[in-house]
């Protein structure tokens, strides 16, 4: 497996990712994140949180507004078993009186290869 493929994969889980966040799909979030997932976001007001039941809880609310990430100007790394994918991602909701509003955060997000294939380690998120 080349470089190459290796970045259009981390592209690619990346995007299943924020996919399946945007869905609440807790199961594909689930699968491609290592159990020990750490992670540094505004939810956790500056604290490093370390696993998944953080962020089950956000899975778990009643979301009924549609949402549509999408990742704009990426940049792809890797250094033996090691991806690092950073990005803006550009979210896209629609608000209770159905007007659309759009916002930005600067992710990064660490992906891990293990038993052939790559797992979500780590991630920062910050709100522009």
């Amino acid at each position: 497996m080349g470089i190459q493929q290796d970045i259009d994969d981390l592209l690619t889980l990346s995007r299943q990712l924020l996919q399946a966040i945007d869905d609440g799909d807790w199961e594909i979030y689930r699968q491609l994140c290592d159990d020990e997932l750490t992670a540094f976001e505004p939810e956790a007001a500056g604290h490093l949180v370390e696993g998944m039941q953080f962020h089950r809880y956000y899975f778990e609310l009643d979301g009924n507004a549609p949402l549509q990430s999408t990742i704009s100007s990426p940049s792809v790394r890797v250094w033996g078993d090691i991806g690092l994918v950073t990005y803006v991602r550009l979210i896209q909701t629609v608000d209770s009186a159905g007007a659309p509003h759009t916002a930005a955060a600067e992710e990064t997000r660490v992906w891990r290869r293990h038993d052939g294939g790559w797992r979500h380690v780590h991630f920062h998120r910050s709100n522009n």
